[in-house]
């Protein structure tokens, strides 16, 4: 078993049991499951990050849907929120498919990593304060795994840039005073990282057109583009980069 850098980290969170809420709602919701998905075997536990360990981009988003990463293990998988992500990030020639229905799917990211501020799914997909702030050492030791190659970070939704921006000071980052608020569309200037805030992918942002396809997709590109990343305005992967 790896236990060093990013693959040891994943490890190391996919078997924690900190928050006692969010370990019962898991592995309740892994054991009645959803009708639909009774052939399943759950995950159950907290999702890890996916991506490569030399991502240049990084996404931040609440993700683990019970039904969701959740069930499938994998990050912002099998669930509406997910289709609407990695059919962008492939439209961008971030990714090698534009589809994610299982961790053996073969999706493939290119320079990016998609991770969460907290890793267990959550009742009514709403943590605690306490339970973003328990899961947040685990978001700072990825940081500063991930800080050689990283250049830029999408953050998705005010939570998560609430829950994000701490961690970052906490990496080593040092944050503007006072601290930027969220805006879809803003950026920030770290030490060598640039920060943009977007809409969350939740289905309540994407059904009312609060944030649209194209509106995903320039977020996504300007920051892939700032990271050193080939983004594309089409749907064909990078031949560099991978």
């Amino acid at each position: 078993m790896d236990t060093s850098g990013l693959p040891g980290l994943d490890q190391r969170i996919a078997g924690c049991r900190a928050c006692p809420r969010l370990v019962a709602w898991r592995e309740e919701v892994a054991a009645t499951k959803r009708a639909a998905f009774a052939d399943w075997t759950y995950w159950g536990r907290p999702v890890p990050g996916f991506g490569p360990p030399d991502a240049r981009l990084l996404i931040v988003g609440l993700a683990p849907a019970a039904h969701g990463g959740n069930r499938t293990g994998r990050m912002f998988t099998g669930d509406r929120s997910g289709d609407v992500l990695y059919q962008a990030l492939y439209d961008v020639g971030l990714a090698s498919q534009p589809t994610a229905v299982c961790a053996d799917d073969g999706l493939e990211l290119y320079g990016v990593r998609v991770t969460a501020p907290v890793h267990c799914a959550p009742p009514a997909n709403k943590p605690t304060p306490e339970e973003r702030d328990t899961c947040r050492p685990w978001l700072v030791q990825e940081l500063k795994l991930l800080r050689p190659t990283l250049r830029a970070v999408v953050v998705l939704g005010a939570f998560g840039w609430q829950a994000a921006l701490p961690a970052f000071a906490a990496a080593g980052w040092r944050l503007p005073r006072p601290r930027p608020a969220f805006a879809h569309g803003t950026r920030v200037r770290l030490d060598g990282l640039d920060l943009f805030g977007c809409f969350h992918v939740s289905q309540r942002n994407t059904f009312t057109g609060r944030l649209t396809p194209a509106m995903l997709r320039e977020v996504l590109g300007e920051a892939a583009r700032t990271a050193g990343l080939p983004a594309e305005n089409g749907g064909t992967a990078p031949q560099q980069g991978r």
